[in-house]
């Protein structure tokens, strides 16, 4: 058993090799006839480099036959050697495995047509017959196989080198200050990944297994909301809970994304580069791909601004870690939240939470008529004014968002303007009193009625 699993070439006496070399050149030029007829591929009759290719294929697998026919202990173990790198050049040349299989096989059964019409000239017995038969077809599979060998590593080898420059640019599409864009466009050039006109960045966290505990919190997670139960300490908890595990990255299955999409899923903070982010079905794309991850979809840019779009994707994945933005997927009180998170959806949000030093400070101002309320009225009032900024003054449009009646509306509105009536002539006065009320609702919800 030779080492691809075919079995041993049968003994064949040696003088048939001598034989056969007599009408080497006449069976070389009418298997190259053959493969360029029945393999089109092969068939380029005015490239003469590829002719010459194809003929020494052709020349040194009757020579390797011969030799091992001989016992020839130099060339007896060359033919994996020699086909292995064969199969290399197939596969740098872009040809599929098949084609050179198929020239193989016409190679066979050329030489097996050539022995049984030369088997009464060459006075061969039935037995020598089957014996030199066996031989080919014993050294095709071997040589197949070598081929087969060598036309996997050079896959892997390109697969191998594709991923590096395809790795190279994430990291220039990210990097700051901004690329230059020509070394960017080479560089998606030699990762044969198209420039698009926009780019968006995708900040990604592996959901925890909470399902795996039915209503139970998963060992070691305090309570939480449900929307945030986990994604602080995500990664850890997927960890602890499901080990290393293949075909995974951070505890849940790898995702399959199209080509086009450039992936580091196996960083500490996993994130995306996603090509054309307002085309059509872009968004069901990520939620198809990733349903076992939180996925923060950053605003649309240039690709020059790759690195500003996922540093906001970054903020608001740490804002649904905090429950102050939803984390998608989550259900609640018969409701579901969007599955991927769109940072164009949430902008007054990230705004309100960009400096949280400064907006303490306009909160305990233009909040501060409401501390002489009790807890619950200054819920009510809050709640009311700031539906009552935002809906351009209009009380029954605040009545239908607060799903009261719109005479609780005018009553709470009432209380409102006598507690912030200085606030609430100045359009600067208002932005600053709405930003106030805004971050105030972030806070989680307090229980008792309105």
């Amino acid at each position: 058993m030779s080492a691809y699993g075919v079995p041993a070439t049968p003994q064949v006496p040696r003088e048939f090799a001598d034989v056969l070399r007599a009408h080497l050149a006449e069976l070389t030029e009418e298997m190259i006839g053959e493969i360029r007829a029945g393999v089109p591929e092969y068939s380029r009759p005015g490239d003469e480099k590829y002719v010459k290719a194809v003929r020494r294929a052709v020349e040194e697998a009757l020579r390797l036959f011969l030799a091992r026919i001989a016992g020839d202990g130099d060339e007896q173990g060359r033919a994996p050697e020699v086909y292995r790198a064969i199969g290399r050049g197939e596969a740098s040349e872009g040809r599929p495995l098949d084609s050179l299989q198929a020239a193989l096989r016409i190679c066979a059964r050329v030489a097996w047509r050539r022995l049984a019409l030369a088997s009464e000239t060459l006075d061969l017995s039935r037995e020598r017959l089957c014996a030199v038969g066996e031989a080919i077809l014993v050294y095709l599979d071997e040589i197949a196989a070598a081929a087969a060998e060598g036309y996997a590593e050079a896959q892997i080898k390109v697969a191998g080198e594709l991923e590096l420059r395809r790795r190279r640019l994430l990291d220039l599409l990210v990097a700051g200050p901004p690329a230059d864009l020509r070394a960017v466009e080479d560089l998606a050039r030699a990762a044969g990944w198209t420039m698009p006109r926009s780019v968006a960045g995708v900040a990604l966290a592996a959901r925890p297994l909470a399902a795996a505990f039915g209503d139970r919190e998963p060992p070691g997670h305090p309570a939480m909301p449900p929307s945030v139960l986990g994604l602080a300490s995500a990664s850890a908890a997927v960890a602890r809970t499901a080990g290393p595990v293949n075909g995974t990255v951070g505890g849940v299955a790898r995702p399959a994304l199209p080509p086009d999409v450039l992936a580091a899923l196996d960083r500490p903070d996993p994130f995306l580069v996603l090509p054309d982010p307002e085309a059509p079905g872009r968004t069901a794309l990520l939620d198809r791909a990733l349903r076992d991850w939180v996925v923060v979809l950053g605003p649309p840019v240039p690709v020059r601004e790759a690195a500003q779009s996922l540093r906001l994707a970054r903020e608001a994945l740490d804002l649904t870690r905090r429950g102050l933005l939803p984390s998608g997927r989550e259900t609640g009180a018969g409701r579901s939240a969007p599955a991927v998170v769109r940072c164009a959806d949430h902008l007054a949000t990230m705004v309100v939470c960009k400096d949280e030093a400064l907006v303490r400070i306009i909160r305990r101002t233009r909040l501060a008529p409401l501390r002489g309320l009790r807890a619950g009225q200054r819920d009510r009032v809050a709640e009311t004014l700031l539906a009552w900024l935002q809906c351009g003054h209009n009380a029954n449009e605040v009545a239908a968002r607060l799903h009261v009646h719109p005479q609780t509306v005018r009553y709470r509105l009432r209380q409102a303007m006598e507690l912030f009536g200085d606030q609430l002539g100045s359009p600067d006065d208002r932005f600053e009193l709405e930003i106030a009320l805004r971050a105030r609702a972030l806070e989680p919800p307090r229980t008792g009625g309105r």
